[in-house]
């Protein structure tokens, strides 16, 4: 039998995707998990419950690694290099001997490298309090290059040809030296700015990020663009792992607070039809019996002190992102991720115990806007381009003159039943923990 599991976040990040994964992969004896979008801003957090207990939190490698399935990066994936050989050396001494060799990386993969990264960052700093809430890795400068400049860029098939590498290196550091060269005189004077400055215009960093990307290209398994069809065709399951949240979509989300990425299905829909897949798929949502979101944008029912209760385990404030932020569920919100992201057969509910432990709880059917009731948000009904990305700067405005509504939730563990009976999907998975053993699938 063949099946797969395609797993998509339905909020702002941040719901567990990782934990499901790795639920999903021990559950089903899953053989590979396939990465079908973003790239190391990933931030997947699993804990198995061995004793001694091994935690990770992944950013490139399959969230199923410490349960033994093989990772697929595929072409969708944004890959940096660097980050990706230090995230291997922290599965090493979680006993993991190669993290590479169990994993493959398709060519056409575009790699991040640290010159996107700093001038993203410069670009975020100078927008001083009007911040889009990057994650300062680099990845929308990345994909800014490879629209503008197609097949120019840096893609993982380069890194084996050191003459590509070295000239194409040399291009995007010059690149972005000049994106970032008129920001110079609105800079604050930090430490974080000098060092992506230097990133930018030291020579040094280009001879020593040669070397680290000829590195990289000896340990990685890199495969052409038929490889994926191949593992598709093996008997048993595929667990297709999704990366931030259906509300930070690029043409979806709330721009400017978005992803330069597709955080829908529609990338896992796209290699499944490239391979003429013909085994059981099994579409999930995965929320949080809250909501969260971590950095600037839209939070209609963010509640401060409900941020200092529910800290999180693997976010907090940082330089980029800054805050981690915390509101009661919301369902308006959750409404429009089920337009955008298309029928799924079943939602998988994370952190229901982290919400039980509250002296109280509520949710949010509805908003207030003016003297109108808000219960659903309407998606844009055109494809994509500028006119998209307007509609969506506009409901953005809106959602900041918007205030929840609030319902008490006396008992949190009729969440499941509440969710099936408002959004028409049923709940199939509970989280009650971080480990494999928290959870249970839920009969229908």
């Amino acid at each position: 039998m063949q099946q797969a599991f395609l797993t998509v976040d339905l909020g702002f990040g941040d719901a567990g995707k990782g934990s499901i994964v790795d639920f999903l992969t021990r559950a089903y004896d899953a053989h590979t998990v396939v990465r079908y979008n973003g790239g190391a801003q990933a931030g997947h957090r699993v804990v198995t419950s061995g004793t001694p207990p091994r935690e990770h939190v992944f950013s490139q490698f399959g969230s199923g690694t410490l349960a033994g399935a093989a990772t697929h990066l595929s072409q969708y994936m944004l890959i940096d290099p660097l980050a990706m050989q230090a995230e291997a050396e922290h599965l090493q001494t979680l006993g993991i001997a190669d993290p590479f060799a169990h994993t493959t990386i398709d060519e056409r993969a575009l790699i991040v490298t640290p010159f996107q990264r700093a001038a993203n960052r410069l670009q975020e700093l100078a927008r001083g309090d009007q911040r889009h809430g990057s994650c300062g890795m680099g990845i929308g400068e990345t994909m800014a290059d490879y629209l503008q400049y197609g097949d120019a860029v840096l893609f993982v098939r380069h890194v084996r040809n050191p003459a590509t590498l070295r000239t194409r290196l040399e291009w995007l550091r010059t690149l972005n030296q000049a994106k970032v060269a008129a920001l110079r005189p609105s800079l604050p004077q930090t430490e974080q700015a000098d060092y992506a400055w230097a990133m930018l215009t030291d020579p040094d960093w280009l001879e020593w990020l040669f070397d680290a990307y000829s590195d990289f290209a000896a340990r990685a398994r890199i495969v052409p663009d038929n490889y994926l069809p191949h593992i598709l065709q093996r008997t048993g399951t595929v667990i297709f792992e999704g990366a931030q949240g259906v509300l930070l979509d690029e043409w979806h989300g709330f721009h400017p607070h978005t992803t330069w990425s597709t955080t829908t299905l529609a990338h896992a829909d796209r290699l499944l039809a490239a391979a003429d897949y013909a085994g059981h798929v099994v579409r999930i949502g995965i929320t949080r019996a809250y909501a969260t979101r971590h950095g600037a944008g839209p939070f209609v029912t963010e509640d401060a002190t409900l941020t200092c209760a529910l800290p999180d385990a693997c976010n907090g404030t940082n330089d980029w992102q800054q805050g981690f932020r915390v509101g009661w569920l919301d369902l308006v919100m959750l409404r429009y991720a089920l337009e955008v992201v298309g029928p799924l057969d079943y939602l998988a509910l994370t952190c229901l115990d982290r919400l039980s432990a509250l002296p109280t709880a509520q949710i949010c059917r509805r908003y207030h806007y003016h003297t109108f009731i808000v219960e659903r948000l309407t998606r844009a009904s055109h494809g994509q381009g500028a006119d998209m990305l307007t509609y969506q700067e506009q409901l953005t405005h809106n959602l900041a003159r918007c205030r929840p509504y609030f319902e008490p939730l006396v008992h949190p563990s009729d969440l499941p039943d509440i969710l099936a009976a408002d959004l028409g999907v049923p709940v199939g998975l509970i989280s009650t923990g971080p480990t494999a053993a928290d959870k249970r699938l839920v009969e229908g």
